[in-house]
């Protein structure tokens, strides 16, 4: 069997692996370096957390999300998690924060949680005046994207696989498994698994009924002084309660303080507004303040853009016709089940029982 994957974001790579492992004859295309920084698998570390809220087949999916990166880690011989634990803060009543809080004690899952002066005290970058309580989970932490995306290339191209960097692919026909490079060369296997992310519209235009393509940007920021050694040991924040929308992830070592807001995106395509904005880093930065104190006492370093895919109920999205499968395994919170997607279409591949890895991505159980 062979098998063309177009787009190595962290679903393509996963599903690369996956297959050769399984012993597929695997051809890997994508239109930049790997890692491509306009991803969304371009960033430099990404959260894995167990809360979801409302949404808790995901929230149960998550043991075989773990499992999946144990065994990518094995394959690696690194292991490029940071085990940070995760935070929640409630500003109001019914926000992320009381909403996370909620799905996980439905769940029967830990969470330690706190009075506005005992979260402060722990961790002195937030203001108490600001909050309801905080909370805090042992079961969490950061990917480090880079990290995992250059070494699966490497492990790819040791292992057999043909990974093609810079093969932008202009069009996919799904009656022959085949692919259409700029180029004009024309790649075929026995089926084709389409990952391209916010890529996806320019390859199938009628998916725009399921799919719509977000512009968004995260900050990266240098706390002030007395503060760098509590963000250092702090754990990712999944929700800082409020209107915001918002997550930040901790400096842990090669890496900076992220600040990211799911307010700040807009609808576009995906190299649409690539370059930051003027201000762009202190709009970012000030949708924090609160709960932070001091916010304007953090210096910006740098504003990455990021596009991504989103489906109406945020759920993920696959589909099949003929020989092509398209995959969507992203509404802004699919890089942790990276590995697992990865298994999960492989294995409805080689079995020919896609329409289970297709219930598996959606998670409507």
């Amino acid at each position: 069997m062979s098998i063309v994957v177009v787009g190595a974001g962290i679903s393509g790579l996963s599903t690369a692996w996956a297959l050769t492992k399984r012993g597929v004859s695997v051809t890997l295309l994508e239109q930049g370096p790997i890692p491509n920084p306009l991803s969304a698998s371009g960033d430099q570390h990404r959260i894995i957390r167990r809360a979801y809220g409302g949404m808790g087949g995901y929230q149960r999916r998550i043991g075989d999300a773990y499992a999946a990166w144990d065994e990518m880690w094995s394959d690696l011989g690194k292991k490029h998690l940071v085990e940070t634990g995760f935070m929640l803060l409630s500003q109001e009543p019914g926000d992320g924060g009381e909403t996370y809080r909620n799905g996980l004690i439905e769940g029967g899952y830990t969470l330690e949680e706190y009075s506005p002066s005992e979260t402060a005290e722990r961790f002195p970058f937030v203001d108490p005046g600001t909050i309801r309580f905080g909370g805090v989970s042992p079961e969490g932490g950061v990917l480090l994207c880079l990290k995992i995306a250059s070494d699966l290339r490497d492990w790819l191209i040791a292992n057999g696989a043909d990974v093609r960097e810079n093969s932008e692919v202009t069009s996919v026909d799904a009656s022959s498994g085949s692919v259409t490079l700029a180029d004009g060369s024309v790649v075929s296997g026995d089926h084709v698994i389409v990952t391209a992310g916010a890529w996806t519209l320019g390859l199938f235009p009628k998916l725009a009924v399921k799919l719509t393509t977000y512009r968004t940007a995260v900050v990266y920021l240098t706390p002030p002084a007395d503060l760098r050694e509590a963000w250092e040991r702090a754990p990712a924040i999944l929700d800082p309660g409020g209107k915001t929308d918002g997550y930040v992830l901790p400096p842990v070592p090669g890496t900076g303080l992220k600040f990211g807001a799911g307010t700040h995106r807009y609808k576009a395509a995906p190299n649409q507004d690539r370059q930051a904005k003027p201000s762009e880093g202190e709009i970012l930065r000030n949708y924090f303040s609160p709960p932070f104190a001091r916010i304007e006492d953090y210096r910006i370093d740098d504003v990455v853009t990021c596009a991504y895919t989103f489906t109406s109920d945020e759920h993920f999205f696959a589909t099949t016709e003929d020989k092509a499968t398209v995959v969507s395994a992203c509404s802004g919170h699919g890089y942790k089940f990276g590995a697992v997607v990865g298994q999960k279409l492989a294995k409805g591949v080689v079995s020919g029982d896609l329409d289970s890895a297709r219930r598996w991505l959606e998670a409507r159980d």
